[in-house]
């Protein structure tokens, strides 16, 4: 590597956590927006740096174009997804730094990128470049292909659909977690009402399998019929299902791997919590989205 590529691999190298994050937020997969921001490193590699006036912007700009293309393929393959898709799960220890892509990102927690991977394709990146990247609406409008209004207008659809989703706030970890070990302690008794009393009465359940393993193939909606589930699994499965489990942060929050069983198999669990009960479970069982997942 010449001394003038090392320089520029340098400055890229600076760039690179909060590319990763970008390109995480467009695609919802850790792999697509690691491929985007090595691609950007090759479009940069091959041009010449004296042309371009702010490397952040430009860099900015390559990788949510590159992220745009995998974005519209990704949303007609969504169409015959099987059941709720999620985003790929950000897994860290406890008690490690979860990195620079998610610490302090309220706006990569389970419960937002649900409801932000909802939007179609280009209203997720105006919105975020514009909302979370802070680019001008011409630079938005560039790589959409569209004018300056348009842009405005995705940008403005999207906060108002995010607005009306209200998906959970986050709350500090030590609540998080005492609503945790009371859920999972009343579930592992199979005890109904129990459940059912420390759930919000908007509790939804939502498992992501893509079809390639069990769990819910709807959103489950209702404290009642998100107890009557919960339980459900814990007859059928058996206690093991909830007690073999291991704390780790999900995007940022508490959750918790299963190692899972010949029949379950391995999963990601993350919940959101509401008024001090749990409002949202997010069960991640694709095995597509836990390559990156240490069980």
């Amino acid at each position: 590597m010449s001394p003038d590529t090392s320089t520029l691999a340098a400055e890229f190298d600076r760039h690179r956590s909060r590319l990763v994050g970008l390109g995480y937020r467009l695609t919802g997969r850790l792999t697509d927006a690691e491929d985007a921001v090595q691609d950007a490193w090759l479009r940069l590699a091959d041009s010449d740096p004296g042309e371009i006036r702010d490397l952040g912007a430009w860099l900015t700009t390559v990788v949510s174009r590159l992220c745009l293309d995998r974005m519209r393929s990704a949303a007609v393959r969504r169409e015959s997804y099987v059941g709720p898709w999620l985003p790929e799960p950000l897994v860290s220890a406890v008690d490690s730094d979860p990195g620079d892509i998610v610490a302090g990102q309220d706006d990569l927690r389970m419960a937002a990128m649900r409801v932000l991977h909802e939007l179609p394709p280009d209203q997720r990146l105006a919105l975020v470049l514009h909302d979370g990247f802070e680019v001008p609406f011409a630079e938005i409008a560039e790589v959409l292909g569209c004018g300056v209004p348009t842009a405005r207008q995705h940008a403005s659809r999207a906060r108002r659909a995010m607005a009306d989703a209200a998906p959970p706030e986050r709350v500090p970890l030590p609540e998080q977690q005492r609503v945790m070990e009371e859920f999972l302690t009343a579930v592992a008794a199979a005890d109904l009402a129990a459940v059912t009393r420390l759930l919000h009465p908007t509790a939804a359940v939502y498992g992501d399998s893509g079809g390639k393993a069990r769990t819910a193939r709807r959103p489950v909606v209702g404290a009642e019929k998100v107890a009557r589930f919960a339980v459900g699994l814990i007859e059928k499965y058996g206690a093991e299902l909830v007690t073999s489990a291991r704390p780790v942060l999900v995007n940022g929050d508490l959750g918790l791997l299963f190692p899972g069983t010949p029949e379950t198999g391995p999963r990601v669990f993350a919940l959101t919590v509401r008024e001090g009960r749990t409002a949202e479970v997010f069960d991640i069982v694709n095995p597509d989205k836990l390559t990156h997942v240490e069980f």
